[in-house]
């Protein structure tokens, strides 16, 4: 079995059904099951002092989710995620909740969710999770999303310069960032490794 253009890790690990209910199904519990996995992510932080954006492992699986799920499903994985956390429930980082949080000063980073597992998702579609070199290429566009829309809305909200919400909102997590960077596009071949070891006739 060929790995066919516009496959996804997931497409493997959980294949297709010929029944079109079963792969709606299929497609529906994986976007909520990766939306809960976000949630479950948010609580993992570490506060600032200097700035109201908290490191959390979210961008991370963000990327991940993208490049797993595909862009369609890695796109509406994140809005389930949104939908949840504007619903009420304390999915949101250090358990918030509510269009508050959405609309604060971190609610650039959360709507950017959305476009990033796109992006990454459509670049992974197209065989860039293949090796560690194009997987950290598929990453970057992503991770750029993530600091535009979040810095935007920060210096927009807190009412301060583009250049401020940069020091204050972008460069304390360019490390962290760029080490999730590395680790996801070491860990995207590696699973390609695997299901080839699976399947042996994958190309």
């Amino acid at each position: 079995m060929a790995i066919s253009p516009g496959s996804t890790l997931i497409d493997y690990v959980i294949p297709a059904q010929p029944s079109k209910l079963l792969n709606v199904l299929r497609d529906f519990t994986l976007v909520i099951c990766f939306s809960a996995l976000i949630a479950v992510t948010s609580f993992l932080e570490i506060h600032l002092s200097f700035t109201p954006v908290p490191i959390t492992l979210q961008t991370f699986f963000v990327l991940l989710t993208g490049a797993a799920l595909g862009s369609k499903r890695g796109g509406l994985a994140m809005l389930a995620y949104l939908a949840e956390g504007a619903a009420g429930l304390p999915v949101f980082a250090g358990g918030h909740a509510g269009l508050v949080t959405l609309l604060g000063p971190t609610g650039g980073y959360l709507w950017s969710f959305p476009v990033v597992a796109f992006v990454v998702g459509w670049l992974c579609e197209r065989g860039l999770d293949r090796s560690f070199w194009t997987s950290a290429f598929a990453m970057l566009p992503g991770t750029a999303i993530n600091y535009l829309m979040g810095v935007t809305w920060l210096a927009i909200f807190t009412h301060i310069s583009f250049m401020q919400a940069i020091v204050g909102g972008m460069l304390p997590f360019i490390p962290g960032d760029l080490f999730k960077l590395v680790l996801a596009a070491l860990l995207l071949p590696s699973a390609w490794t695997l299901i080839r070891a699976w399947h042996p006739g994958q190309s």
